[in-house]
């Protein structure tokens, strides 16, 4: 491995390890208040509420520690841009709120990163990089 290949792929780890922080982070914190989530999932006025708690929590966390151990990592890159594009539109669409404009580009920036991975791999210092398929 070169140098240039060892630094991708650190850099590759680094970045899909920040990503996912922050949805285990969620994911958690969704599992430790169900109850307030849904409630703030219904205060958006979005349909059914319990699935939108249990897609967000699968997601979240599956989604996340799949990330950092690089498995099947363009696939839940994929699923996670997606939620993630998804929570900007249902969320943060109040643009007369600098508070939701800053969110709403911030999840436009994750999903530039998951769209990174989807594109280009977990890297070598993954599962799917083991496996080939990185």
């Amino acid at each position: 491995m070169s140098d240039n290949t060892a630094l991708q792929s650190t850099l590759a780890l680094i970045g899909r390890l920040l990503l996912a922080a922050i949805f285990l982070s969620s994911g958690f914190e969704k599992l430790a208040d169900p109850t307030g989530t849904i409630g703030y999932i219904a205060a958006a006025n979005l349909p059914l509420p319990w699935v939108g708690y249990a897609i967000a929590v699968v997601v979240e966390l599956g989604g996340g520690i799949l990330l950092v151990l690089g498995y099947q990592a363009r696939l839940a890159a994929l699923v996670l841009a997606v939620f993630t594009l998804a929570s900007a539109l249902g969320f943060h669409t109040n643009f007369v709120d600098q508070n939701q404009v800053i969110h709403f580009m911030k999840n436009l920036a994750i999903t530039g990163g998951f769209l990174q991975i989807v594109a280009f791999g977990a890297g070598a210092f993954s599962l799917d990089g083991r496996a080939g398929r990185a």
